[in-house]
């Protein structure tokens, strides 16, 4: 996870195993761009579609700019700007089943706000399980390791 990450979705890396990801832009009204900046936006349940050749963002919820004129709905479906290419690469992963396109973060770069999508293939709660081990084991190996220096 990069520093300069605004909005993360945590729920994704625990339910999805992620194999590839892509930059996309997004398509946002002007107060949106603002309530990101300031944090106040969530991917919790937020999932990515392709429909007609296009990507679209469901369940995105984005608190509304308390100093804004304009009234958005929190919640609108919004457009996803990817290369004809990546479209396609992931309309084809995303056709297998067990596969879904999560959005992991949202991030800006120049000036510009991103979504970096995942393909992601869902955990089985087995699987889920073997990871919370592992990272337990890890934390208790730092531990060991943290007081062996001191």
């Amino acid at each position: 996870m990069k520093k300069n990450a605004k909005v993360s979705n945590k729920q994704a890396f625990r339910d999805f195993q992620i194999e590839e990801t892509y930059e996309a832009g997004i398509e946002l009204k002007g107060s949106e761009v603002k309530s990101i900046r300031a944090g106040r936006a969530s991917l919790k349940g937020a999932f990515a579609r392709v429909d007609n050749g296009e990507v679209f963002l469901y369940n995105m919820h984005i608190t509304p700019y308390e100093f804004a004129n304009e009234d958005i709905d929190p919640v609108r479906v919004r457009k996803l700007l990817l290369h004809h290419s990546q479209i396609h690469q992931a309309e084809v992963k995303i056709s297998q089943k067990g596969y879904a396109l999560v959005p992991l973060r949202i991030y800006f770069r120049r000036g510009y706000a991103k979504v970096e999508l995942g393909i992601g293939k869902g955990k089985k709660l087995y699987d889920k399980r073997h990871d919370l081990k592992k990272k337990e084991a890890d934390r208790e190996m730092q531990r060991a390791m943290k007081h062996k220096n001191k």
